[in-house]
């Protein structure tokens, strides 16, 4: 069986979470890392979003870059009390810039333990044959 050009999983790690997306480009495939995310502790449906927050995410490897991008989304959650509903990613001279659209996190109906951190261990992050992929660790 196939798999579609882009999307997600989440499987069960001990004591943690793992997660894996793939997509044609770089920049959805983390579009896709962030929706899994939120999958593992906002079930569907989602709210709408509210607001939007952008942020950028310097270049420095594919795995800080995919890092940057999901440790802004646990912040958000636990500060600010947002979670991203969707998610637009963009190239950029220095990086990349993220435009989320947020909703608020008291407004959504958990199915998980909200993320607390993205581990290092056994992070991957690149291209093959078919796009991107990667995976990542997530503590809860």
């Amino acid at each position: 069986m196939n798999e579609p050009a882009a999307g997600h999983r989440l499987s069960p790690h001990t004591a943690d979470l793992r997660i894996e997306a793939w997509a044609s480009t770089r920049e959805q495939c983390l579009a896709e890392a962030v929706a899994a995310l939120v999958d593992s502790f906002v079930d569907r449906p989602q709210p709408l979003p509210s607001t939007a927050v952008e942020t950028t995410v310097p270049v420095d490897s594919d795995e800080n870059m995919l890092v940057g991008v999901l440790e802004e989304v646990i912040y958000q959650s636990e500060v600010a009390g947002l979670v991203p509903i969707a998610t637009e990613v963009a190239a950029t001279r220095g990086g990349l810039r993220m435009r989320f659209q947020m909703a608020d996190l008291a407004a959504a109906t958990p199915c998980g333990a909200v993320p607390k951190a993205v581990s290092l261990h056994r992070l991957r992050f690149r291209a093959d044959s078919h796009g991107w992929r990667c995976a990542v660790t997530i503590d809860v």
